[in-house]
């Protein structure tokens, strides 16, 4: 039964649950999940886990991201990226130093308001339902965190103005980013382009396209392509259980006593190296935040 994580380099027009689905029938697994959405025209790392490894994907989908966009300027979109209706054109003429100038406006802590076209739920209707009959409805802004926001070198993708590199938290949306930008210069803007290159500490170096994941699948070795779970929380100091009467306990959901180990998340594994659990040490106690041995 296959279990593990698989770095997609997903391609543009798919959704990430159209890439969930495939990999379903080529792993023949009902339990496969992704750790954060993008957007049909987005491309790039798409972290999915298969079997008990879905268990990790509430811990890997809250990290931050990385993406390398495409910024065009003078036009507004009802979507706020270049797949939408037009809305607005205008003359933008804008420098280099003038978008760079503007940036740290956008940096740190920020208030989103969510795009109509989106996943996110008002009243218990998803936005982009409403949007598709032709409603707006009110929403609250949300905070979000960029941590590193930057105009690239270089050449921009046909279509776009500039590059920009956003490193952000969860629940951002680049295409919102964008948008925001371009009210900000008076000209209007949204996204051309978007690439993620880094996701729950994936990067691009990590991914297989899906034609790789079928052709290793066709050859019988598609299991080879499956990191393990653990590998998510590469960033986790380790803890090795030292007897079996230690393993059986955190195999039972039961604490250990741990006076000697600093508070703090772990990752609990067995005397052989199986990875058991990530735990936490707290008040002299071990205990599971969430089990992933085979049961």
């Amino acid at each position: 039964m296959a279990s593990g994580i698989i770095i997609i380099d997903k391609p543009a027009g798919w959704t990430s649950m159209d890439v969930c689905a495939k990999l379903r029938g080529m792993f023949h697994e009902k339990r496969v999940g992704h750790a954060g959405t993008l957007d049909p025209m987005a491309t790039g790392v798409l972290p999915v886990f298969i079997g008990r490894a879905t268990r990790a994907v509430e811990f890997a989908a809250g990290s931050d991201k990385e993406y390398i966009a495409g910024l065009k300027l003078g036009v507004v979109t009802n979507t706020q990226d270049t797949t939408g209706e037009v809305l607005e054109e205008r003359g933008a003429s804008v420098t280099r130093e003038e978008l760079s100038a503007l940036l740290p406006r956008f940096t740190g802590d920020i208030q989103q308001l969510p795009p109509m076209w989106s996943a996110v739920k008002v009243n218990g209707k998803k936005l982009y339902e409403l949007a598709r009959k032709g409603k707006e409805v009110e929403r609250r802004p949300r905070p979000v965190t960029i941590r590193a926001l930057e105009v690239l070198d270089g050449a921009a993708p046909e279509g776009s103005d500039f590059v920009l590199r956003v490193v952000c938290s969860k629940g951002t949306y680049v295409r919102t980013l964008c948008h925001d930008i371009g009210q900000a210069l008076g000209c209007g803007g949204c996204m051309s382009a978007l690439r993620r290159v880094k996701a729950a500490g994936f990067t691009l170096e990590d991914s297989v396209t899906l034609e790789a994941v079928q052709a290793a699948v066709d050859r019988g070795e598609g299991e080879s392509l499956l990191l393990p779970v653990d590998a998510c929380f590469a960033g986790v100091p380790v803890l090795v259980l030292k007897t079996a009467g230690a393993e059986k306990k955190i195999r039972n959901g039961a604490a250990l006593s741990a006076r000697d180990i600093p508070d703090g998340e772990y990752r609990v594994y067995g005397a052989d190296k199986t990875f058991l659990a990530l735990g936490r040490a707290a008040d002299g106690k071990l205990s599971t935040v969430k089990s992933f041995f085979e049961v």
